[in-house]
């Protein structure tokens, strides 16, 4: 269940970032630098997820027939 929430939380980030990278294009007309810190982070946190997913089924913390959605 841990990792469920764990998941959830690292993609609704993810798509935080990339929202407000979309808010700073806007803002600052492509003229700033927050749009790319904002895209770097999103770079960051998906690769982030992706290691901790597959350290997890390396571990055995999410079983060989994945994490159930609706359980």
């Amino acid at each position: 269940m841990l990792i469920k929430i764990i998941v959830f939380a690292m993609l609704a980030l993810i798509l935080a970032s990339l929202f407000s990278a979309l808010v700073f294009l806007f803002k600052d007309k492509g003229q700033g630098k927050r749009t790319a810190q904002a895209l770097t982070w999103r770079i960051g946190l998906s690769i982030t997820l992706f290691l901790l997913l597959m350290a997890g089924f390396r571990f055995g913390i999410i079983p060989p027939g994945g994490l159930h959605l609706l359980n």
